[in-house]
């Protein structure tokens, strides 16, 4: 499968990336090789596997629930597309 410039543009804009148009075409050809590749893994033949739940073992380890710091508010606002009072600014839902 490849990717059109324009599906890589909006691929970025998704993940909030500023990419110059060289990287546009390097990750245009990254990502449609990705795609290819995973893609390929459907034409594997997979009738003898048994299904899986999982590939983790039954058991679980949990690590302890200590309490630690939190993030800053400024850490925590520094993708947001519009903050207002130091809160997460969104459209309105209702008008």
């Amino acid at each position: 499968m490849t990717l059109t410039l324009e599906e890589v543009e909006h691929i970025a804009e998704l993940a909030r990336l500023k990419i110059s148009p060289q990287e546009k075409n390097r990750y245009r050809e990254q990502l449609s090789e990705i795609l290819e590749y995973a893609s390929r893994l459907g034409d594997v033949d997979t009738s003898g596997v048994n299904p899986t739940s999982s590939v983790l073992s039954d058991r679980n380890t949990l690590r302890g629930d200590e309490p630690r710091s939190g993030m800053g508010v400024k850490a925590l606002l520094f993708n947001a597309p519009d903050v207002e009072k130091d809160q997460f600014r969104v459209p309105p839902v209702l008008e």
